[in-house]
This record gives C-alpha cells, sequence and structure tokens, in this order.
C-alpha cells in the first residue's frame, strides 16, 4: 500500500518505550510528523532522531508532535531513547503492520533481515490528513526536513 498526499491517515495503537499504548487518534487536533526509522543504535537512525531532539522546540511552535516508529522491541526503544536522551515518543511496530500499511517496510533489508521499517517521514494535519508523504528506498538517506517543516508552515 502507497500512502498519498490527502488521503487519510491510517489509525494505529502501538505501545511505546514506556510500555504505554500510543495512538495516532491520541493526537487529535495538533499536526504528527510520524519518522518511521530502520533500526536503534545505527548511525543514520542515530544522527536522523538526535536531530530531530535538538530542533523539537520549532516542530512544537508549529503545533507539531514528533513520533519515531521502528520494528525494534519496547526494550530496545527504552534504551536508544535513554542513551540519546530523545524528548518525543519511540513506537515499537515489533509485528510489522503499521509500516506495512504506511507503505514504510523492507521485505528484505541488509544481513540477511526481513522486515524492517523503512525510513518515511509522514505529517498528518490537525484533521488526520496526510500533508506529505516520503518513503526512502535507501536507508543512508535522510527526509528532507526543509520540505516537511515547509509543510507544516503552511498548515500554521
Amino acid at each position: 500500500m502507497s500512502i498519498q498526499i490527502n488521503d487519510k491517515a491510517p489509525a494505529f495503537t502501538l505501545y511505546s518505550e514506556a510500555k504505554e499504548e500510543v495512538s495516532l487518534s491520541d493526537y487529535s487536533g495538533r499536526n504528527v510528523l510520524i519518522l518511521f526509522f530502520p533500526l536503534a543504535f545505527t548511525g543514520t537512525c542515530t544522527e536522523e532522531l538526535c536531530s530531530m531532539r535538538d530542533a523539537l522546540a520549532a516542530y512544537n511552535d508549529m503545533d507539531t508532535d514528533v513520533l519515531g516508529i521502528s520494528v525494534d522491541s519496547v526494550f530496545t526503544l527504552e534504551k536508544f531513547k535513554e542513551a540519546e536522551k530523545l524528548n518525543f515518543p519511540l513506537l515499537s511496530d515489533f509485528n510489522k503492520e503499521v509500516s506495512r500499511q504506511y507503505g514504510s517496510l523492507y521485505e528484505d533489508f541488509v544481513l540477511g533481515m526481513r522486515g524492517v521499517s523503512k525510513r518515511s517521514a509522514f505529517v498528518v494535519d490537525k484533521e488526520g490528513t496526510i500533508r506529505y508523504a516520503e518513503v526512502l528506498d535507501n536507508a543512508g538517506d535522510l527526509p528532507n526536513f526543509g520540505a516537511i517543516k515547509e509543510t507544516l508552515s503552511g498548515l500554521s
């Protein structure tokens, strides 16, 4: 399935690194930036999420909450968040259902791994509509954060 701009964002409920259920509907009335990332504790993922940590105030100023999603377990995500001092929820899509719904799943990844989230970014507006969608085939690439911020500034 491929998510397109102006589609209704697929609903989901996942467990956070704090072992609490988090649903997309919890953010109704706010913009949400959903960042799928392949694996905790890897170079590009750490770079991406630490840059988001450092820029979070700018996103909050645009009425935007950030959610990171990977297929890592809640236990791994808890350690990753703690190690990198991340200041937004990390959600475990251990069963790969949400990554698949959003068209953000490598069936075959590296080193024989299967079913790993593709690096992706989705902006969901306050009404639950997709306003930006970027799914990267190369896990070493980063989302276009300039375009994401431009999209969000247009939603204010």
